[in-house]
C-alpha cells in the first residue's frame, strides 16, 4: 500500500512531463511537414548538407 504513494505522484508527474513535450513539440512546429520524411528515402540523391556542418 506504500508504494502507492510513490507511484501515482509519479505517474502524474509523468504525464505532465509528457503534455509539456507533446505542447512544446506543436508550438515549435514539428508536426507541420508530414509528407516529406516518408518520401527522403524514395529520393535518388540524399539532400545536400550544409558547409557549415561537417
Amino acid at each position: 500500500m506504500n508504494i502507492l504513494v510513490v507511484m501515482i505522484p509519479l505517474s502524474i508527474v509523468l504525464l505532465v512531463g509528457a503534455g509539456i513535450a507533446f505542447f512544446w513539440a506543436v508550438e515549435h512546429d514539428q508536426f507541420e511537414d508530414m509528407d516529406t520524411p516518408r518520401l527522403l528515402p524514395l529520393l535518388d540523391e540524399p539532400p545536400a548538407l550544409d558547409e557549415g556542418h561537417e
